[in-house]
């Protein structure tokens, strides 16, 4: 008895390859259109038999025209015959090219192309919901792949970033709160957008794609957690700078006190000197203005 039957693996389909169609300048082949329509005119006035000869001239007429394409600046066709491909026009122009692709023409887009992304929510590598929007500029830079490898290359330009966006987002914590260990959504936008960029760049080359510019339009926390990060970050914010006034205070007390002991204006035992200290940092550091009281006792 045989045993089960192992099917065959999945083999990927053969990747496209643009190249230039073959093209004769079309100008002539008009010229030669407009002499084969005049003669069937003067053909059709000249009887029943002349009239048969003329109708040909008027079919091959109107056959040729099938070859005239026409190629905007930044614009392409893509040239399929009998379900082969044939090549792509890529420069812009007035061409002749084989009537019986007239059937099947793809005009393909070269221009730059912005896609603005949706705003999506997703959890960050610390697990918090944020929502997250970029912008992705690309272009077509080969046809072939654009046409024949993926079913929409638009739509699929459009589902891959949002992709790409999601992981890079899954990826990296929204924010380090000032700790330079890791990197971060908020704190490291050039990389993130390079990161990006690149992550998209190797998505998009099996449709032919160049991405040009990648960028976070929006970043923040979700409604439900955006009020108690706020109050983390205004946390943090205050720690940071109560450091930086702390190590400023220090500095000045320091270079009081060694002021003082180098001019010799005021000799201060050890009891002083921290008293003096402790009524400096109160002044330095304090948020608020302070009330200076005299002493005029003994």
């Amino acid at each position: 008895m045989d045993g089960p039957s192992q099917s065959a693996p999945f083999e990927p389909l053969r990747a496209s390859e643009q190249r230039p169609a073959r093209t004769v300048p079309a100008l002539p082949v008009a010229l030669a259109i407009v002499v084969a329509a005049g003669c069937a005119i003067v053909l059709f006035t000249l009887g029943a038999v002349a009239a048969i000869g003329g109708s040909v001239l008027a079919a091959v007429a109107g056959f040729l025209l099938f070859g005239m394409v026409v190629v905007q600046p930044n614009d392409s066709r893509v040239l399929v015959l009998f379900g082969r491909y044939t090549g792509s026009i890529t420069h812009e122009g007035f061409f002749f090219v084989n009537p019986f692709t007239g059937f099947w023409r793809q005009s393909v887009s070269l221009r730059v192309r912005n896609f603005q992304s949706d705003r999506i929510k997703v959890n960050d590598a610390q697990g918090s919901p944020i929502e997250i929007a970029a912008v992705v500029v690309w272009r077509v830079v080969d046809t072939a792949k654009a046409v024949f490898d993926v079913d929409d290359f638009e739509a699929f330009v459009v589902i891959q970033s949002e992709t790409a966006v999601r992981h890079l987002a899954s990826t990296l914590p929204y924010d380090t709160f000032g700790s330079d260990a890791e990197r971060s959504l908020r704190g490291d936008p050039e990389q993130v957008a390079a990161e990006l960029r690149d992550e998209l760049q190797e998505r998009l080359a099996a449709a032919g794609i160049e991405v040009l510019e990648t960028r976070l339009t929006h970043l923040a926390y979700a409604p439900e957690i955006a009020e108690a990060m706020l109050r983390r970050q205004q946390a943090v914010a205050i720690v940071a700078a109560r450091r930086t006034i702390v190590e400023g205070a220090v500095g000045l007390v320091d270079l009081a006190l060694r002021e003082l002991a180098e001019q010799g204006t005021v000799s201060l035992d050890e009891e002083r000197k921290a008293a003096m200290v402790a009524n400096l940092m109160v002044v330095l550091s304090g948020d608020r203005g302070t009330s200076p009281m005299i002493n005029v006792g003994s």
